[in-house]
Order: C-alpha cells, then structure tokens, then sequence
C-alpha cells in the first residue's frame, strides 16, 4: 500500500517534447566556441607576409625574442584586424537576429532602423566634403573623421526614424519599417548627390568604403567602437525573453507581463549603436545579419536565449572566415570583405529559402 501511495504521489516523469532543441542548442554553442577560436588561430596565421603564429609562439616557449617584424605583424596589424572581425561580425549578427524579433520577420535587417543608410551618408559626407572643415577639425579628427561621421549619421537617423514611428508614446513597428524604407531612399539620393560631386581620389575611397573592410583596423578604432558594441552585445540577453514573447504578438506579450515599449526601446538602441559603431570602423558588410540567425534558427531553433549568443559567435566565425579569404584570393593585394559576404551569403541565403520553405511560413 504504502508502495502505491509513493508511486501515486511522486512527481510524474516529464516526457521529452519532440522538437525541444535545447540540448541541441547547447552543443551548437559549444561548437560554435570551438570554431571561433579555431579560426581565430587561423586568421592570426593568415598573411601575404609569411610570419607564422607557430614560429612565434615557439620563439617565446624557448626563451627567445620574437623578433619586430614579426611582432609588428601580429600584435599591430593581424590582433587588431582579429579583434575588429570579432566584434563586426558578432554585432552584425545579433543586430540581425534582435530585428528579425522584433519585426517577427526573418527577412529583417539592421538596415530597417536606418543606421546602414544615415552611416552611409555620414561616411559620404565626410569623404566629399571633408576637405571643407576648418584645418584645425581636419587635424584634431584626422583618420577618424569618417568613422565619427558615419556613427553620427547613424544614430541621427535612427533618432529620426524613432521620431516618427513613436505616438502617444508608442512604437509602431509598422511605421518604422515603412518610415525606414522612405529614409533609405531618400539617404541615397542625397548620397546620389555627393558622389556625383566627388572627384576621382574620392570615388575610390567611396568605393572601398561602400564594399566594407577590416583593412584600416588599429587599437585606437577599437577603442572607440568596441565599448559600443560589447554594451549593446551584454544587453541582447535581456532581451532574449521579452523577444520569445513577443512572437506571439504585442497584446499577448503585455499580458505574460512583459514591457512592450520599454523592449522595444531598448531593442532600438541597442542594434543602432552595435550597427552605427560597426558599420562605422569596417564600411557596408552584408548578409551576416540575415543569413546568420536565420541558419542558427534552422538548427536549434527560435528561442532566443540560444539563438542570441550563437549568432554572436556564428558571426564572429562568418566575418574572421570571409576575412581571411578576401586576404588569400589575390594576395598580395585583397579583396574588399563586402565582395567576399555578398559572394558567400547570398547563394547560400537563397539555398536556405528554397530548401526549406515549408518551414519558413514566409
């Protein structure tokens, strides 16, 4: 008898939901750690110069000096270019994987929020008319004068856009796409305008500027944009439960208790500093936003205290990789990094759409 009671009173044994993907999701983001810092290590070794990371590991194991070259060519030039692939990509793509929430729409993208076309036009207006400022601003801002510009242009365009979306002290995600796309175009007119003004020298860095690079990556950039982006980067996991939420709309999310607005507030501010301060020390990069969570969410699915820091991490991987391949292509030289996520994201984008429409439910 008391043998009934037991097996009548204890806790019933929880079946396993078939498609519950968190063990999954755990071993994707162990993975996903694992290929960072394998490619990490590869892109330290990666150059037209032949200084290997294996040699000068050695040197220091043996108690030798590793010698200025190869120490300039690491710890000066490959470090920070690392350092800068890291946080772009991360950013890029938890950008992405925060808006495709917030829309609920998978085809979201940073862009939406206006920080890629007023960073553009802020990157355009200081290669163009730059020379117009007095010397002593030239001077105090010298190589940095575009990133600033093009961070500021992203913001005030994200400020504008929230502007107009916002009444009666709510957001409108409706609004604001449509609000982004009449913003996009009309950013591109006025940069329209400006290329069509620039002169030769200024065409070309327009253009290298536009394709996005890790090239012109230096300790004193990331000094500037990597707090941005590793805030924005800290705040995503308190997002993560009012996104879940958020999927089954606006009115349901309110009444499980989550801060709607607030959310959406934060969601904002968080992509357009992560993505103004991206965009603004490596140039146009596309793809990772939409092509890295949508490919995490086909594996270990929608929840996004999962997906939130393996897009991080997948990004992170994507961009060092596509760096390390626009280095080797045509080495010496390389190629532009945007030639190399275009090449890469987009076939791959469209194989994902055709392979797995079904389950897109677009």
């Amino acid at each position: 008898m008391a043998d009934v009671l037991t097996r009548a009173t204890a806790a019933p044994r929880v079946p396993r939901v078939e498609g519950d993907r968190r063990h999954r999701a755990w071993l994707a983001l162990w993975a996903l750690a694992a290929l960072l810092v394998l490619v990490s290590v590869a892109s330290l070794g990666t150059g037209a110069s032949g200084t290997s990371l294996l040699t000068a590991l050695g040197q220091v194991l043996t108690g030798g000096e590793v010698g200025a070259r190869e120490a300039l060519i690491l710890f000066d030039i490959r470090l920070p270019r690392l350092a800068m692939g890291l946080l772009v990509g991360a950013a890029l793509a938890v950008s992405g994987a925060v808006m495709q929430g917030l829309f609920r729409n998978p085809l979201a993208d940073p862009g939406l929020v206006g920080v890629s076309a007023g960073a553009g036009l802020g990157a355009i207006a200081a290669i163009v008319l730059g020379g117009l400022l007095p010397l002593a601003l030239q001077s105090a801002f010298g190589f940095y004068l575009v990133p600033v510009a093009a961070f500021v242009g992203g913001w005030l365009s994200t400020l504008l856009l929230y502007r107009i979306a916002t009444s009666g002290g709510r957001t409108s995600v409706a609004v604001m796409l449509l609000a982004g796309i009449a913003l996009g175009a009309l950013t591109g007119a006025v940069s329209g305008l400006l290329v069509y003004m620039a002169d030769d020298a200024q065409l070309r860095d327009l253009t290298f500027w536009g394709l996005g690079s890790l090239a012109g990556a230096t300790w004193g950039k990331i000094a500037v944009a990597g707090p941005l982006i590793a805030l924005a980067l800290a705040a995503s996991p308190f997002l993560a439960r009012g996104l879940n939420a958020l999927a089954l709309g606006e009115a349901p999310a309110a009444h499980l208790g989550i801060p709607v607005q607030r959310m959406k507030n934060a969601a904002i501010l968080s992509v357009a500093g992560a993505t103004g301060a991206a965009v603004a020390v490596s140039g146009g990069i596309g793809f990772v936003g939409i092509v890295v969570p949508h490919l995490l969410r086909l594996v270990i699915g929608p929840d996004h205290r999962y997906l939130l820091p393996a897009s991080a991490l997948l990004g992170a991987s994507l961009l060092i990789g596509a760096d390390m391949i626009s280095r080797m292509v045509i080495a010496p030289a390389e190629l532009p990094i945007g030639i190399v996520t275009a090449t890469l994201g987009g076939p791959f984008f469209l194989w994902i759409l055709l392979r797995n429409r079904s389950l897109l439910d677009l």
